[in-house]
């Protein structure tokens, strides 16, 4: 309902509006209130963190993002002087360890190690999310890039190179299948992105995890699959599987010898999983850049690098807008990838 105003009413509405000392009381109080609340803020920002910060795992004890978290929880603990808690929240496809962390409160003690997989994938695999990626979370700070790397048992298809490998199966289209860790995780898209550059059309065959599908590559059950080279090492090593191509635009260093798919066949061909610390929404970008800051130190820490070189893991230092970037990019490339595969949201 709208009220008239008298002529009087408007009249005393101009002169306190002219008044040069109701205009200075006024920019005095927003003066303080805006000194108030830059106080506060310094203030809350000196004191973090006063107690343990929580790191929510989307994924089980043990699994590849599992390292990456134990891999920067000690140099962590090291440079804000309090604990850092990993919490287990395993299960659809790290949605309910995300689902936490986009409810918690935007103190920075509740933070998520999210993945590639879990805001670039999942949006395009999931019909319906409880949570956007990138509205309802404050990406922080990167930790590494992972390169995927096709492997192969050589008793099952019998080939040196990549381009081999697309000869050989483009000729035998159904005599070979291809292993992952489950419908559209991002194994099997790793895959259907080398498909569809490669033109190829292999038959897909999930599995419930990351040891029994290489499982059953080592076992002649699959031919191949694409994991990350952590993952698959162990098995290289020992020489029970051959690496043919690593998918990044640069060879890694722990399997140096291995040379790159965009070099080998695919020129540009530069597919990685990324994997990084968020928070949720509305954090205060003083905090967000200090625990930026905080992660990308312990990152350059020699013990650390040297531990995830080791296992086949790039280290990527970036600001929080940076990877606000990426992000975005990915989630794009990742529902390309969807739609081009031809599958079904879930």
């Amino acid at each position: 309902m709208f009220r008239l105003l008298t002529p009087q009413q408007i009249l005393d509405m101009k002169q306190q509006t002219l008044n040069p000392l109701s205009l200075l009381r006024s920019g005095v109080r927003r003066l303080a209130l805006g000194v108030g609340l830059a106080l506060a803020s310094s203030t809350a920002l000196a004191a973090w963190p006063e107690h343990p910060v929580t790191i929510m795992m989307g994924f089980p004890a043990g699994s590849g993002v599992d390292v990456i978290a134990r891999g920067v929880q000690g140099p962590l603990e090291k440079e804000l002087g309090v604990p850092v808690i990993i919490d287990y929240r395993a299960g659809a496809g790290g949605n309910l360890a995300s689902s936490v962390v986009a409810r918690a409160a935007p103190d920075g003690y509740t933070l998520l190690l999210g993945t590639a997989a879990t805001h670039g994938i999942n949006p395009a695999i999931y019909k319906e999310l409880p949570f956007d990626v990138e509205e309802d979370f404050t990406p922080i700070a990167t930790l590494v890039d992972v390169s995927n790397v096709l492997t192969i048992n050589p008793d099952v298809i019998n080939v040196d190179t990549i381009e081999e490998f697309i000869a050989e199966v483009k000729a035998n289209p159904e005599k070979y299948y291809f292993a992952s860790t489950g419908v559209g995780t991002g194994t099997q898209l790793a895959f259907e992105e080398f498909n569809a550059r490669a033109g190829l059309k292999m038959v897909h065959v999930p599995y419930k995890g990351g040891p029994e599908a290489l499982q059953s590559v080592v076992k002649g059950e699959t031919c191949c699959i694409f994991n990350q080279v952590q993952t698959v090492l162990g098995q290289y090593k020992a020489g029970n599987v051959k690496l043919l191509g690593v998918s990044t635009a640069k060879r890694v260093d722990v399997v140096k010898e291995i040379p790159t798919i965009s070099e080998q066949i695919i020129p540009g061909f530069d597919s990685y999983i990324w994997f990084g610390l968020f928070g949720p929404k509305d954090m205060d970008p003083a905090l967000t850049q200090r625990i930026n800051e905080v992660v990308n130190k312990a990152l350059q820490e020699p013990t650390v690098a040297e531990r995830f070189v080791s296992t086949g893991n790039a280290i990527r230092l970036s600001t929080p807008e940076e990877f606000t970037q990426i992000v975005h990019d990915n989630r794009k490339k990742w529902a390309q990838v969807v739609e081009e595969a031809g599958l079904t949201p879930q």
